[in-house]
């Protein structure tokens, strides 16, 4: 991650008891930059059924086919995509909240699909997942003390009973909160401050690996970058590796290492946040970047805003060849014939550019959507501009919901 540190950040004696029980139960031999997650082929299909007391399978909802990316230790790995392309049902899957179709998931080696009783549960301990809604994941019935302190009760090994109050009093407080509020029920929180107890819930069992699915995306832009910040700070502290969901295309960002862009239930360009943002290759990333709002006039005057045309397929009549082209302005009879692989263009494999990573796309191109700085001044430097805001659920609209505030 890349991100500067802002705001009260609870570093007090609580984080380094979190710490010292995090150092004492590491096994793990793997260094940073070691891949401690390889996802290859993952696949989950929805059946379709017709029929009531005889039900006839009668085709599936491809609601994620085929997806490969690491991770390695200590990385943060962005995706971004359209609502309904498949970015949470993967976060699911890495959980085991969802049994994939097919495909891999490997952690440290070992394929945790075809784990289970104590084997799964033993690797679901290290792989925690933060989820998007900050309200609807608390159990509004329960205490913010029960909330955090409920992995224990799954896993006892990790503290002892009478330890378990002071360790949620830690954790409130290496997230940011008094750890006063412990006897405190959800609805008297704040967005923010409920996704820190979120946050405090998947940091209980001290896991090397945490999902975070769309966490910033209810709330005030504000308490956004304090939560990103959070996060940034915690991956440092405790050595975690992120996969993080997040419509919005600036804050993955800013706290990416790389990135992957998902269409349709694949992952169609992945890369390095500068490869990614800066030297994009595949259409659809080009048509995401022009849609993000630039708060510099002059950049917005220069611009090339890349409008797409017709709907998103559904993903139980996935297009054949590359499922992009019906909305793809390169769409030419060999796109219709062929599945593009996800690797590095033949075009690019002998430079050294940025723009040599992998794309999805059989006539990939280098396109800047937003010209440099020395470009900004010069009339028509990246094409005529067209007023078209941006759609409401395309990433980088940065909409939010949340009204709240972080204090109360």
């Amino acid at each position: 991650m890349h991100a500067d540190d802002a705001g009260r950040e609870g570093l007090s004696g609580g984080s380094t008891l979190l710490t010292e029980a995090r150092e004492a139960d590491r096994t793990r031999p793997y260094a940073e930059g070691d891949p401690i997650l390889e996802v290859r082929g993952l696949v989950k299909h929805y059946p379709l059924t017709r029929g009531i007391l005889f039900k006839k399978q009668i085709g599936a909802v491809r609601a994620v086919d085929g997806v490969d990316f690491d991770l390695a230790a200590g990385e943060t790995l962005g995706i971004v995509g359209e609502s309904g392309c498949g970015k949470s049902t993967v976060a699911k899957m890495l959980v085991h909240l969802e049994p994939p179709t097919g495909g891999v998931i490997r952690y440290k080696g070992e394929d945790v699909t075809k784990l289970s009783g104590r084997a799964l549960k033993a690797v679901r301990r290290n792989i925690q997942m933060v989820f998007q809604d900050p309200y609807t994941s608390l159990n509004p019935r329960m205490t913010v003390g029960d909330i955090i302190g409920e992995p224990y009760e799954i896993h006892p090994e990790v503290a002892p009973k009478g330890s378990r109050r002071q360790k949620v009093q830690d954790l409130l407080d290496v997230v940011g909160l008094n750890p006063e509020y412990i006897n405190r029920y959800p609805h008297q929180f704040s967005g923010g401050q409920r996704q820190r107890i979120g946050i405090a819930r998947g940091l209980a069992l001290n896991p090397e690996i945490i999902v975070a699915d769309e966490p910033v995306s209810a709330l005030d832009v504000s308490v956004q970058a304090q939560v990103v910040n959070l996060l940034d700070r915690l991956q440092a502290e405790f050595s975690l590796s992120f996969v993080f969901i997040a419509h919005d295309l600036s804050i993955v960002r800013h706290i990416s290492d790389r990135v992957g862009v998902m269409y349709l239930g694949r992952i169609v360009e992945v890369g390095t946040d500068e490869e990614i943002y800066d030297h994009p290759t595949h259409p659809y990333t080009q048509a995401l970047l022009s849609a993000v709002p630039v708060p510099d006039p002059s950049a917005r005057e220069h611009r090339e805003r890349i409008i797409l045309h017709g709907d998103v397929p559904s993903p139980a009549n996935i297009p054949s060849g590359c499922r992009f082209r019906t909305r793809c302005w390169k769409a030419q009879e060999r796109c219709e014939r062929e599945v593009p692989l996800l690797a590095v263009p033949a075009v690019f494999r002998d430079s050294g550019t940025p723009a040599r990573h992998d794309s999805a796309c059989h006539f990939a191109e280098e396109k800047r959507v937003v010209p440099p700085e020395e470009r900004r001044e010069g009339p028509g430097a990246a094409g005529e501009a067209q007023p078209h805001p941006p759609d409401e659920d395309t990433p980088g609209s940065g909409g939010t919901d949340e009204g709240g505030g972080e204090g109360r």
